[in-house]
Parts: structure tokens; C-alpha cells; sequence
């Protein structure tokens, strides 16, 4: 059994019918760079014959030089009561001039009746000459199988009928698909001996995740002898998703010894899964298994008191092969190992025997049991160690802040005005500044009182603005807790407040950014 395994990208078509997805040309051409620069054999642009889009994206390609991957157009057999160079689909994907031709056929004989209304037998002429008419002229062309193991289910014997006349017609590989995604990881060794016993060609698997076993099922396909295994990133896909390389990569390499990407590449797993989070304008799933921010997120003070002395007592591989890193949680979980520990991240030096750890240690109890939160805040923390053991300089001195909404016309937005009064050393400066609405009100009114002692401040920018209220019986009474994320050309940090006012917590959480920006720059 081959020791390689070929990876095959579905991300520009496949993850575009998700939900809340769409590519313009130019996003999924710089996604088919990052995906040649990770390694990934086959990248399958579009369908031609079923967009303008599409059409351009394979235009567009052929004007970039990629180093590694395959570019694969994807189409459907021709149609019932036509050869195939009478079927313009079949036509735009040679005109599309593609490395590779993925094509789809149908398995299952419910829907060759009910879907296609065309005879089994007709089925089967319409896989056949389909691959043998884009075989002679394109080359490289594999069959995706569509509903293969649904229809395997239902009639065995017909499903693999349809799989040797793509044989038969040439075609590189045959993919297994689990369309519907109802497929068990059990089920997928027993069908795939059968289907090896039959079939004299290389094969793939091609599974979605309606029941959360499509990287289960791609794993097993392979332990089954696939060779070609096909996936989004980040699992992006129709319905419940498509299986997700991010998952699979990783796990082919690290746990299954198989060949899929060449060495080194393994580490730029993280960075490409998250480029392409950016390039859909999604926010990246802190909980992604490999890739994610929580992936290697450690919170519960013996888990971080562990991984000090051995990583592998809580990880089960080392994040650094996958371009993440281990990240250590402050709350009221943390034990003195985890404040030791993020001190040595923060580059700050620490004693354990030190009585300001624990003094830090009862601060977070007390901070968090009021509903402050450090875990998205890792700025906040770092200056409330740094106060802790009397390192911190007090930058300015915010001596007070009025913000006023007024109401002019019942159908107009609400004006947001803020005056606030600062000290920087012996002088004071008054300002006002307009907002739209109350909290960038006061942000807009506290940098201009504050750019002119520091003028470095007028590099960073508010990212994101996050509000919750804390659960409690006391209704419009509650406590509030507002995270903030800031950046500046170099970095991105998180802080917080907590406050029964909005605006308060608002406040606590900016002058934390503002003040974090100061101390980083005379680092």
C-alpha cells in the first residue's frame, strides 16, 4: 500500500456553497496561493459552466506561475440525450484550460430515477463516454462518485457498475463520496475492501460532516487504502461543512506517518487556515482542533504545572508542528504555575516564592468573581502584574469624563458628545470630541486629549468591542464586562472592564489599551 496520500483543496467551490461565504475572483486566487505555498496537490477552482465567477477565476489563474499544485476545474457528466461534445458544460471545462477535470456521475439508482429520470443503463453510458471524451482531451481526469456510499447501501451491485464504467473510461481516480454526510467511521473499511476487490484504480474520498464524522471518515478511507483524500479548508462547506484538511493534514503526517506535504510545510498550516478565514471575513473558531487559538490553551493550574515539566502530559502533539503555540489561561482556575508562567511569556521575571504571585493570584479570584475576564484580555493581566509588583508607570491620570447623548429628531440617530479632563505629569488638558455613539465618543475624546503627550497613540485602532451582561437577578442592574481588542502596524492586544455602567467599563477597558500601547513602545 502506497505510503503517499494526495491532497485535493475543494475550498473555491465546495466552501463557497456554505453559508455566508462568497469569493470575489481576486480572493480566490490569493487563497490558491496560500494553498500552493502550504503544499496542497490539487486545488479545484469552480464549476465554469455554472458561473461568470467562476469563468474569471480560471482566466485569472492562468496569469499566476504556481510552484506545486494542480489547478482541477469540476463539472457533471453530460446530459441525458446528447454526446458530449454536444454539452456545453462539458465544453467549458476544456476551455477553461485546466490542469485536471473533476467530474461527477450518480451512484445511486434513486437518484439516477428520480433526479436524473434516465435509465440505469443510460447512467452508466453518460459516466463512461463523459471521461473517456475529457480523457482524450484533457489528460488527468478523476470521478467523483456523488452519493457513493448512500447508494452502495441501497444497491451494491449498481454501484459499482457506475464505478467501472469511469474505470473503464480511464479515469485516474475514483472518489467515494458521502454526499449526505450520513456515513459512520465503522462503516467506511468493510465497503471499502469490497470496492478495492472490484475496482483496479486508485481511489479517494470526498466526505461532508452532517454527522461530524467527515475527518473520522476521510482517516478511515485512507487506513481502507485511499489514496486521494478531498476537503476545505477549515472544513468550510454546504450544510454542516465539507471534511476539513486542517484536521486531516495533521493527522495524516503526525499520527498516520503518511506523505502529504513536504517537509517544513507542516508549520504553515495555521497561517494559511487562518488567511483564509480573513479572506472569507470570518472570525476564526478559537476551538478548532490543530489551528485554533483554545487548540493548545491551558487554564486549570495543574494542567499548566504539568506542561512546564512535560508539554505531552496535556498536548497531544507539539503545536509549534503546526504553526500554533501553547497559550496559558489566567482565571480563577489558575494556581500559582499559571501566573509563573505567563510572567516568563510576558518576558517579565518572576520569583515563586515571591509573595506578589500570590497577591496576583488573589486579585484574578476577586477580579474575576466581580466578572472581569483575562482570558481575551491577556493585555489587562500583564499590566495588573506589572502594577502588582510596582514596575508600572503611570502614563496619565484621567481626573474625569462626561458623555452626553441628545436626541434631536425622533427619526434621526442619537449624537454622542464626551468631554473628559487628563493629567499627564503636572499638566491638564480638557477636551471634547463627538462620537457615533457613546463609547467611540469617548474614545475619540481620550486620544485627543492624550496624542499630544503622546503622539504614538495615533497609531492604534479599535479592532473589536465586545458587551455582555453578567448573569444576574438584578435586570437593567446588571454588571456589564466590555473586551476590547486594539492594534497597532506590529501587534493586536485584548483588555477589559468591568462596571454596572456600560460606559465605565467601557473607560477601564480603553485606558488599558491606551496605556498597554505606551508601555510596549519603551519596551
Amino acid at each position: 500500500m502506497s505510503n503517499r496520500v494526495y491532497l485535493y483543496d475543494t475550498t473555491l467551490r465546495d466552501g463557497t456553497q456554505a453559508e455566508d461565504i462568497s469569493f470575489q475572483v481576486q480572493d480566490k486566487v490569493r487563497i490558491a496561493k496560500h494553498l500552493d505555498t502550504l503544499g496542497i496537490d490539487y486545488i479545484e477552482g469552480g464549476w465554469p459552466g455554472s458561473n461568470p465567477k467562476d469563468i474569471g477565476f480560471f482566466e485569472a489563474i492562468q496569469r499566476e506561475t504556481l510552484s506545486h499544485s494542480k489547478i482541477a476545474a469540476f463539472g457533471s457528466t453530460r446530459r441525458a440525450r446528447m454526446t458530449p461534445d454536444q454539452d456545453n458544460n462539458i465544453k467549458m471545462l476544456i476551455e477553461a484550460r485546466p490542469d485536471v477535470v473533476t467530474i461527477f456521475g450518480k451512484t445511486w439508482d434513486f437518484h439516477v430515477r428520480e433526479a436524473l429520470r434516465v435509465s440505469l443503463e443510460e447512467n452508466l453510458d453518460m459516466i463512461n463516454d463523459s471521461l473517456a471524451y475529457l480523457k482524450e482531451r484533457l489528460g488527468e481526469v478523476i470521478y467523483d462518485a456523488e452519493h457513493f456510499f448512500d447508494g452502495y447501501k441501497a444497491n451494491p451491485e449498481y454501484a459499482l457498475k457506475t464505478l467501472q464504467a469511469a474505470a473503464q473510461a480511464g479515469a485516474d481516480c475514483l472518489v467515494l463520496c458521502d454526499t449526505n454526510g450520513g456515513t459512520l467511521p465503522y462503516e467506511i473499511p468493510m465497503i471499502m475492501e469490497h470496492v478495492r476487490r472490484e475496482i483496479d484504480v486508485p481511489l479517494g474520498i470526498h466526505a461532508h460532516n452532517d454527522s461530524e464524522c467527515a475527518v473520522a471518515n476521510s482517516l478511515m478511507a485512507v487506513v481502507g487504502g485511499a489514496i486521494h483524500v478531498q476537503g476545505t479548508m477549515n472544513g468550510f462547506g454546504e450544510r454542516c461543512g465539507n471534511a476539513n484538511l486542517c484536521s486531516i493534514i495533521p493527522s495524516l503526517i503526525l499520527k498516520m506517518n503518511k506523505e502529504c506535504l513536504h517537509q517544513g510545510k507542516l508549520e504553515n498550516l495555521r497561517r494559511t487556515s487562518r488567511a483564509i478565514y480573513e479572506l472569507a471575513n470570518l472570525t476564526p473558531q478559537k476551538h478548532q482542533a490543530f489551528v485554533g487559538n483554545s487548540a493548545f490553551a491551558h487554564k486549570g493550574g495543574v494542567h499548566v504545572s504539568a506542561i512546564q515539566r512535560h508539554p505531552e502530559t496535556y498536548e497531544h502533539i507539539r503545536p509549534e508542528r503546526v504553526g500554533n503555540k501553547t497559550r496559558v489561561l489566567v482565571s480563577d482556575l489558575s494556581g500559582r504555575s499559571n501566573i509563573l508562567a505567563k510572567a516568563q511569556e510576558c518576558g517579565i521575571k518572576i520569583d515563586d516564592k515571591d509573595p506578589v504571585t500570590l497577591e496576583i493570584l488573589e486579585q484574578i479570584k476577586e477580579l474575576e468573581n466581580k466578572g472581569y475576564q483575562f482570558e481575551g484580555a491577556e493585555a489587562s493581566f500583564e499590566l495588573l502584574m506589572l502594577r502588582a509588583m510596582g514596575k508600572l508607570k503611570q502614563y496619565f491620570h484621567i481626573t474625569a469624563f462626561r458623555v452626553i447623548d441628545t436626541l434631536r429628531e425622533s427619526d434621526q440617530c442619537p449624537v454622542s458628545e464626551a468631554t473628559i479632563k487628563v493629567k499627564v505629569g503636572g499638566r491638564v488638558e480638557h477636551m471634547a470630541a463627538d462620537g457615533n455613539g457613546p463609547v467611540n465618543a469617548l474614545d475619540q475624546a481620550m486620544r485627543k486629549a492624550l496624542i499630544s503627550f503622546y503622539p504614538q497613540l495615533a497609531e492604534i485602532k479599535l479592532l473589536d468591542y465586545k458587551v455582555r451582561v453578567l448573569p444576574s437577578s438584578q435586570g437593567t442592574d446588571a454588571m456589564i464586562r466590555v473586551l476590547v481588542e486594539t492594534g497597532d502596524k506590529d501587534s493586536r492586544w485584548g483588555t477589559v472592564g468591568v462596571s454596572g455602567n456600560v460606559v465605565e467599563a467601557s473607560y477601564q477597558a480603553l485606558a488599558d489599551a491606551f496605556t498597554y500601547k505606551l508601555y510596549k513602545d519603551q519596551q
